[in-house]
């Protein structure tokens, strides 16, 4: 199988090293806008063999069966078209796009084309994430009507292309926001958000007693939304780069038997956000009358979620089946940080509009 990666950051030496633990898999090519990094990058790696282009269109000229995509966030959209009209599967890495209209865009065309879109969400591959959407799916909550969710670091600000808004489009709710959302919407089995009424701000990120790169923050740090879906389930939602706190809370699942509360693993400054593991699960039920609390054993393991996204990534197209995390699906989660964009800025509840197929 030959892959290409276009761009080549700290993200992409994760794909293209995942890709090389994997047999019969070769990254043929890689790209990047800066002029001779790509070149450095497949040199630095040892692929020998991989051709480097300072043009991804050139790189997708070349005989690929799928690219992996790992540009900032705001090239997301235009790559991803370019390589699915190529006729190349696609693993994007997230968000998947800046936009709402870039999301819906780039879905229309992986169904058009054919071509795979799934999009890099890897803590779905933690064995705890699969057990924690068993119990919402399984009705052991009996109706979910409220659900809680996001995270926060007490300093966890990155730096660089992160922070400029013309390449990231946005902050901690592009970076690690849509990993909780993701983590509460899959669990739901995605339901369609219609209306979202939001708070952002960035007081820290543009103070220069915790941020060294103040004077060119122009994303935000916190946010916090309401959303609604059309099930009549409400969402809680909040995530923070930073803040003088040691946590924002639990994600919590409410419902009409029974109540479900997740806390995130890792410990220190930068965790108690979504894009790792599980800490705990608690199970909060009555039996006969009483309150009960059970602790929900959590599974050891050592899985390396990275890898297996990319493995699973390759096995969907060795197999010619649909994409193991389908753009069609995180559209939906792509709303719901563009509608708390929009609430946000206009200081007001906004409607959020998909088309009827998503």
């Amino acid at each position: 199988m030959r892959i290409g990666i276009i761009g080549t950051g700290g993200i992409a030496r994760a794909h293209a090293n995942a890709y090389k633990q994997l047999e019969h898999v070769e990254v043929v090519g890689a790209a990047d806008v800066i002029p001779g990094k790509a070149a450095e990058f497949v040199q630095s790696l040892g692929l020998q063999d991989a051709r480097a282009f300072d043009d991804h269109r050139e790189l997708l000229a070349l005989d690929l069966d799928g690219v992996s995509i790992c540009t900032p966030n705001v090239t997301h959209y235009r790559t991803s078209i370019d390589a699915l009209e190529a006729g190349k599967h696609v693993l994007v890495e997230k968000p998947l796009s800046v936009t709402l209209q870039e999301a819906v865009e780039m879905t229309e065309t992986s169904a058009r084309t054919g071509r795979m879109l799934t999009v890099g969400f890897q803590p779905r591959y933690d064995p705890n994430m699969h057990i924690l959407k068993d119990i919402v799916q399984s009705g052991q909550l009996g109706n979910v009507y409220y659900v809680e969710t996001g995270g926060g670091r007490r300093r966890g600000m990155p730096g660089g292309t992160f922070i400029r808004k013309e390449l990231a489009g946005a902050g901690a709710l592009a970076d690690i926001g849509c990993y909780s959302l993701d983590l509460a919407m899959n669990a739901l089995g995605y339901p369609k958000p219609v209306t979202v009424s939001a708070y952002a701000s960035n007081h820290f990120g543009t103070n220069p007693l915790y941020h060294p790169e103040a004077s060119k923050f122009e994303v935000e740090d916190f946010g916090v939304a309401l959303v609604r879906f059309d099930n009549g389930i409400v969402l809680n939602f909040k995530i923070s780069w930073a803040m003088h706190m040691d946590t924002l809370g639990a994600t919590m699942f409410l419902g009409t038997d029974a109540g479900l509360k997740v806390t995130p693993a890792g410990k220190g400054p930068w965790s108690g956000v979504w894009d790792g593991g599980i800490g705990s699960m608690t199970l909060y039920h009555d039996i006969r009358g009483h309150h009960t609390e059970s602790p929900i054993p959590l599974k050891e393991h050592n899985v390396n979620r990275f890898f297996e996204k990319v493995r699973d990534f390759v096995d969907a197209i060795r197999e010619g089946r649909g994409a193991p995390i389908p753009a069609s699906q995180i559209v939906r989660n792509q709303a719901v940080i563009d509608g708390i964009l929009r609430s946000a800025e206009l200081k007001r509840e906004v409607q959020i509009e998909l088309p009827a197929n998503l």
